[in-house]
């Protein structure tokens, strides 16, 4: 019998939940809430971008302009939604929305909102780059949302969370400080890179509108049982272990009246356990559990 050569990486070790050290978010709460919400450009009939209603169609003006009613009206519903119910979010954010669209930095800058290096538009990904074209790519993403916001970005999600063999590394060295790229966990886990440690803190790609909803054609009604079963299992979890709920949203999609309604039905079950919950971004997540569980 011929065994089969697994191929490892050194990223991370292995670590079951059980055995790790116990701690409380602030207050002494246990569950994080964290809604992720992505704003995002795309280029007119070429690049990457989905579509609503095939997996593989071309880009043309209809998807063009699907997509873009989430930065023209989408959004806007949404930014009203969060502060119905007085919640903070964190936007992963293409840079060069500051040019096309600067009226939403300027909703989330006055917010208080966290803005998160997404690139540059989801017209395109990362993992097709040399190092040197990457680096550039990171970078860029990054001196932008500083320049418009007076704020370096601590955390990163890439487009399509695509990354090369020196992602991480290269994001550790632009001064990166956590990624949401691996979704390998409930809670934060330190990562290696050449040039030290960065976190990885919990994004969901199941509790996520666009392959819920894009993808694999559910309902919004199967999105709202999604998010209200995900959240009641992990309050109850939370219990024996610090977790990390999210929420990950597409204003082209979740941004559609009626699955903005879906959405405010879920919203409205989770705040009904505000008192238990710290709803904050990954930022915040990412400061407290560099504090609390420090990488020795």
């Amino acid at each position: 019998m011929t065994l089969i050569n697994l191929k490892q990486h050194d990223r991370y070790p292995y670590s079951p939940i059980t055995e790790r050290q116990d701690f409380n978010w602030p207050g002494g709460k246990r569950l994080a809430v964290c809604i992720c919400n992505n704003i995002e450009i795309f280029s007119f009939l070429s690049g990457l971008g989905s579509d609503s209603a095939s997996l593989t169609a071309p880009q043309t003006t209809r998807n063009y302009a699907w997509r873009d009613y989430g930065n023209r009206v989408g959004q806007w519903y949404l930014f009203d939604l969060l502060e119905e119910y007085g919640l903070p979010a964190s936007h992963n954010f293409n840079s060069l929305l500051f040019d096309r669209h600067p009226q939403i930095a300027d909703r989330i800058i006055a917010r208080g909102d966290e803005f998160i290096g997404h690139g540059r538009t989801n017209a395109e990904r990362q993992d097709v780059l040399s190092e040197a074209d990457e680096k550039r790519l990171i970078e860029e993403s990054r001196d932008a949302i500083n320049a418009y916001t007076g704020s370096r970005p601590t955390g990163w999600l890439g487009p399509y969370l695509a990354q090369t063999p020196v992602t991480l590394d290269l994001l550790k060295e632009a001064g990166y400080q956590y990624v949401l790229d691996l979704p390998a966990d409930d809670q934060p886990f330190w990562m290696r890179t050449r040039s030290g440690p960065l976190l990885s803190v919990p994004y969901s790609i199941e509790v996520n509108d666009s392959p819920s909803m894009v993808f694999r054609q559910e309902s919004a009604m199967s999105f709202e049982s999604m998010m209200i079963d995900q959240f009641d299992e992990m309050l109850l979890q939370s219990k024996k272990y610090p977790l990390v709920f999210s929420i990950v949203l597409h204003p082209f999609v979740i941004g559609m009246p009626f699955r903005l309604r879906a959405l405010r039905r879920a919203l409205a079950h989770i705040t009904q356990h505000r008192d238990e919950l710290w709803l904050t971004t990954p930022g915040q997540v990412a400061d407290h559990y560099a504090r609390v569980c420090p990488n020795n």
